[in-house]
């Protein structure tokens, strides 16, 4: 079970050690050329900063490393979304939790205040954290299966027109289409509009062919190019307030409890999430939810899974700040 008791997220030496035994399980790793046979650490006062105005009386800095094969000088933090970062690790690890532990999202004013750190630094944290729970190695066709369900649903996320501010045009409602295995995964995508042209890329790419698509009445998924490529098209008439037939077989209450989920995270939280972010807030909200009690994943697991997929990428404020521009 994790807590905020955990050491790892008050003290820096503490999280340092944390990251570098989950980076590094087996000893440092030069993130340059790769070689570990070549490793050893530098002490604290090699590399001991210049006396300036802002730091007339520098400290030792601890958790460096050397590697005589390529002469890089490296800490656990190269090569991850935490590098050039001058925010201290325990307060990222802090804040990882927050956000992996916490079921519908914490907004960036709260990660700022509990962090104490500015809402500028919290709301890039936050994307960053988000960059770390994306999906790597997915493989074609891996949702579903044989006589497996994959249900299908599409939502709206936006504002009100009686929200939107003065001189301004009416908030245009995103489109997100989920699809969710039973008792198992989601994958969600922000696509411009509904149309089978659309979906039928996404649908055809992520789900296996032999599985059962469930929809609702919607003629989207009835067209021949989604229909045809599966094993069966079963649907649900909410229209005519039908929504479980077959015994209880034929529905789509995952992917609407899912929804629920994500809406009650965007209104009760976030409160607006702008059209540029909402594919890393999806991101956030499947990685929760594919990594649930459910599927025996408590917090500590779901944390430590985060933290691992800091690895091996990189996320500047300047590409983030363009993309909400």
């Amino acid at each position: 079970m994790c807590n905020l008791t955990n050491p790892a997220f008050t003290d820096e030496d503490k999280a340092r050690d944390f990251l570098e035994s989950s980076r590094w399980p087996d000893g440092a790793v030069c993130p340059h050329c790769n070689q570990r046979e070549n490793v050893k650490p530098l002490p604290p006062e090699a590399m001991m900063s210049k006396p300036s105005k802002k730091n007339p009386q520098p400290k030792p800095t601890k958790g460096w490393y050397h590697c005589s094969a390529c002469r890089g000088k490296f800490t656990v933090a190269v090569g991850t979304l935490y590098e050039r970062s001058h925010i201290p690790l325990h307060k990222w690890l802090l804040a990882t939790h927050l956000i992996t532990s916490s079921k519908k999202g914490i907004s960036a004013h709260q990660l700022h205040r509990m962090l104490g750190v500015t809402y500028k630094s919290a709301w890039f944290m936050a994307h960053r954290i988000r960059e770390g729970m994306k999906e790597t190695g997915v493989t074609g066709g891996d949702m579903g299966g044989q006589n497996e369900a994959v249900e299908v649903d599409e939502t709206y996320v936006g504002g009100k027109a009686k929200n939107a501010k003065r001189g301004k045009p009416e908030p245009q409602k995103q489109a997100v289409v989920s699809l969710v295995e039973r008792e198992g995964r989601v994958r969600s995508f922000h696509v411009p509009a509904v149309t089978a042209s659309n979906l039928r890329p996404i649908l055809t790419a992520h789900i296996n062919a032999k599985s059962v698509l469930m929809t609702d009445e919607s003629t989207v998924y009835r067209a021949k190019g989604i229909r045809k490529g599966f094993a069966n098209h079963l649907s649900v008439n909410h229209s005519q307030d039908e929504y479980v037939r077959l015994g209880g077989y034929v529905h789509t209450n995952s992917v609407e409890g899912y929804f629920s989920i994500l809406k009650r995270g965007i209104t009760g939280v976030f409160h607006h999430v702008s059209e540029q972010h909402l594919g890393r807030y999806l991101v956030e909200f499947d990685f929760r939810y594919n990594n649930r009690i459910a599927l025996g994943v408590d917090d500590q697991s779901r944390f430590e899974k985060a933290v691992k997929g800091i690895e091996g990428k990189r996320l500047t404020y300047r590409r983030t700040d363009e993309a909400r521009a």
